[in-house]
């Protein structure tokens, strides 16, 4: 009763999202609130009524079998046996951290700034992290993370490099593992194909491109041993059968992913320019989200906080900024007079 928290199993670092936050920062705020802080698709998939079986039962084997296969294909990963399913990628990070102990490893490197879940939950499985910036230093390393495209800044590194990088972990034993969560925002090129190796993990988010953060649904793509072990780690019905349901609609409209990714396309170019125009210096992205970076972020995010605007803002780097897509006219013009009305003379 009286013992202290451990320092590894310290708390889940800020993230976005968090609007009850928010409405205790900004009592005063319109509602309703638009949230920005995330960088999560703001038109969600249209799926069909969810059965009611669906919450009835516990999920079926043959449905969780049938959406391996059916994201197989649709990942280009090597079968369905290289394919684990998870209530969301966050849950495969500290368990992938846990494996590569189990296997060797010592250290660990994250190539950052990256989404900062990656470090924290290899801590606390136990690895000593180094967060570096530049892919070439993390050889030296028994587990490598790299974010790809990354989040917060939309870097992109290349195949060739994150594939020798893998060659060199398999040689020493090791794990790379790429998280791919915005890899259908376009520009990044996908290892999944190449994840058949022992030493290659490849992460991939539903709730990201799809708009469904709450339906609780990834993949990791590996090594059919790895797979079959995460599966085991996350135990039986892992995935709900909503989650089933909507996932193997999703992954199989084609035509609703590709003009997605025009109209995210289009939504980023019209950040861009509505950002610029207000003078702020936009510093990477994605079709999903844009970083900016400026000397005003704290004095910008409390305006957009009292207009109910939630933007994403970063401890460790103070002048860094990070806005999502909103979801309607309604929010881009309240987006737009909110920018256009703050004082941009202030702390220059």
């Amino acid at each position: 009763m009286g013992e202290t928290v451990p320092e590894k199993a310290k708390a889940a670092i800020r993230h976005g999202g968090n609007l009850g936050r928010a409405r205790l920062m900004f009592p005063e705020a319109p509602e309703p609130w638009i949230d920005l802080s995330t960088g999560i698709n703001p038109h969600s998939y249209p799926h069909s009524p969810v059965p009611a079986s669906a919450f009835a039962r516990l999920p079926e084997p043959d449905a969780a079998e049938k959406l391996r296969h059916l994201a197989a294909a649709h990942f280009d990963a090597p079968s369905a046996r290289h394919v684990a399913l998870s209530p969301g990628t966050q849950m495969l990070m500290p368990l992938l951290a846990q494996i590569a102990i189990a296997h060797g490893a010592k250290s660990g490197a994250v190539l950052s700034p990256a989404y900062a879940e990656h470090a924290r939950t290899a801590r606390m499985a136990g690895l000593a992290v180094t967060e570096v910036e530049n892919i070439n230093a993390m050889s030296a390393h028994d587990y490598a993370v790299v974010v790809n495209p990354n989040n917060p800044d939309g870097r992109i590194t290349d195949r060739a490099a994150l594939l020798s990088l893998a060659e060199a972990m398999r040689r020493k034993g090791g794990l790379l593992v790429v998280d791919e969560a915005f890899i259908e925002t376009g520009g990044a090129e996908s290892l999944a194909d190449a994840a058949g190796q022992d030493a290659l993990v490849v992460l991939r988010s539903f709730g990201k491109f799809y708009g469904m953060a709450g339906v609780r649904l990834g993949f990791a793509i590996a090594q059919p041993d790895i797979a079959a072990e995460l599966e085991a780690r996350l135990g039986p019905w892992a995935v709900s059968g909503p989650a089933l349901h909507i996932a193997m609609q999703a992954l199989a409209d084609e035509e609703w992913q590709s003009s997605m990714r025009l109209h995210l396309a289009e939504n980023a170019r019209r950040m861009n320019a509505m950002l610029e125009k207000a003078g702020l210096a936009i510093a990477g992205g994605t079709s999903l989200f844009t970083l900016v970076r400026d000397l005003r972020t704290a004095d910008l995010f409390s305006h957009l906080g009292r207009h109910g605007i939630l933007v994403r803002i970063f401890d460790e780097r103070p002048n860094d900024m990070r806005f999502g897509l909103p979801g309607s006219e309604t929010e881009w013009q309240r987006l737009k007079e909110a920018l256009s009305s703050f004082d941009y003379s202030s702390k220059v």
